[in-house]
């Protein structure tokens, strides 16, 4: 080996799996290149440190976690008479690493209010084969199984499914990070347990237990900390700024913001117009740049944007009142008399401050890429088919609850 290649095969120290090697140098490289150290500026949990104070983990993590647990499985696979080529395995690698390089700062929140056109999941594609121009073509085979159209089906499953490295890893972290113990899965005895049949991801029946753990987590972890209803109202807060922010410029208003930042504020985006430019741009486009806005949008002289970006800022945050039905139409509308008239504000104005609306917590989803079991037999089952625990059943069953928020004075 060169001395060139010795350099890069380097060894970070993460504080969930320990030590976490990068493979090759063609993976250094993608890390060190710019668009994937931007995902050291963008955070894992978007406004989850407004409830849980160690939520300040970055995509970035998030990434090389993924990296390392597909580089275990591949391991495990193979050693199981599974054939995955060098160049297979490679492919998994560098897809699971840049599976979620297309996160703006604060994504979801983003995605609803000022790039509404295109999803996060586009841009991350996008950022791939632009990078596969730079890496003269060498990413071509991991976009490929990215986008699931390379002939082995189970190398897709382990970049997207309902037991993918994606869900593996960001269970087990945000767990860590929260101090959330409930969703602290055992993602290597789940990856211990993995098998391919007939092309098809299954897990051998003695891991049914890890599966049943994996999937109270995830109901667990979406209720306690994914959808917890002060975090939700944070990045409802969050999406609302932004909104009045994108209003009040295409409306005229000059307000301070990054360049970056600025063109996305300016301009509607969508799909069609996503260019290479743009691109480029998005990629200079992180959590600092939203927050230090939002820091000067305080002095604004528009009440509403001032007002909701000093509330997020200093975390005096709406009132969000949770229910399993809907909110009637005259209980929202008496809500909304009342800010109306307490703020002086307009029937427009209003909804910037009070608005409601659903979340949605499944689980497990029984219709679509199921979890299969493997049995000594042969037999090969769905996990709700075989499960005697007594709530697998009813936790692929999609729990709607809605929330109407509001100014707590």
């Amino acid at each position: 080996m060169n001395e060139k290649n010795t350099n890069k095969l380097k060894i970070l120290n993460d504080p969930i799996y320990g030590f976490i090697t990068i493979p090759n140098a063609l993976i250094y490289d993608l890390i060190e290149h710019p668009y994937f150290q931007r995902l050291r500026r963008i955070s894992q949990m978007g406004m989850s440190y407004l409830v849980y104070p160690g939520a300040h983990h970055t995509r970035f993590h998030h990434a090389l976690g993924c990296m390392h647990l597909m580089q275990k499985t591949v391991h495990i696979l193979k050693f199981k008479g599974v054939e995955i080529s060098d160049e297979e395995a490679n492919a998994l690698y560098i897809a699971i690493l840049l599976h979620d390089i297309g996160h703006g700062p604060f994504s979801h929140a983003l995605e609803k209010s000022i790039a509404t056109g295109i999803n996060h999941e586009t841009i991350s594609l996008k950022f791939m084969e632009a990078l596969n121009v730079d890496f003269k073509g060498k990413l071509s085979l991991a976009i490929t199984i990215f986008k699931g159209d390379y002939h082995r089906k189970f190398l897709y499953q382990l970049i997207a499914s309902q037991l993918d490295m994606d869900r593996l890893d960001y269970l087990k972290r945000d767990s860590f990070y929260t101090g959330v113990s409930e969703g602290n899965i055992n993602s290597e005895r789940l990856i211990t347990m993995l098998n391919v049949i007939d092309d098809e991801l299954v897990v051998e029946e003695k891991g049914i237990y890890s599966v049943e753990k994996f999937i109270v987590a995830r109901r667990l972890m979406y209720w306690q900390v994914y959808l917890h209803k002060t975090g939700l109202g944070a990045e409802k807060q969050l999406e609302r700024v932004l909104m009045r922010a994108k209003e009040l410029v295409l409306n005229g208003a000059k307000l301070p913001a990054s360049k970056a930042f600025n063109y996305f504020l300016t301009n509607q985006i969508d799909e069609a117009n996503f260019t290479t430019n743009t691109l480029k741009i998005f990629a200079k486009l992180d959590n600092y740049d939203v927050l230090a806005s939002i820091k000067e949008w305080i002095s604004n002289d528009d009440f509403i944007l001032s007002k909701l970006s000093e509330s997020l800022i200093n975390r005096i945050l709406p009132k969000v009142v949770l229910q399993n039905k809907p909110f009637r139409k005259e209980e929202v509308q008496r809500v909304k008399d009342l800010v109306k008239n307490n703020f002086n504000l307009s029937n427009k104005e209003v909804n910037y401050l009070v608005y409601n609306g659903k979340i949605c917590n499944q689980a497990y989803d029984s219709t679509k890429n199921t979890i299969k079991l493997l049995f000594k037999n042969g037999d090969v089952k769905d996990v709700v088919e075989v499960s005697d625990h007594f709530n697998i059943q009813a936790l692929s069953k999609p729990v709607n609850k809605y929330y109407l928020c509001y100014p707590k004075k």
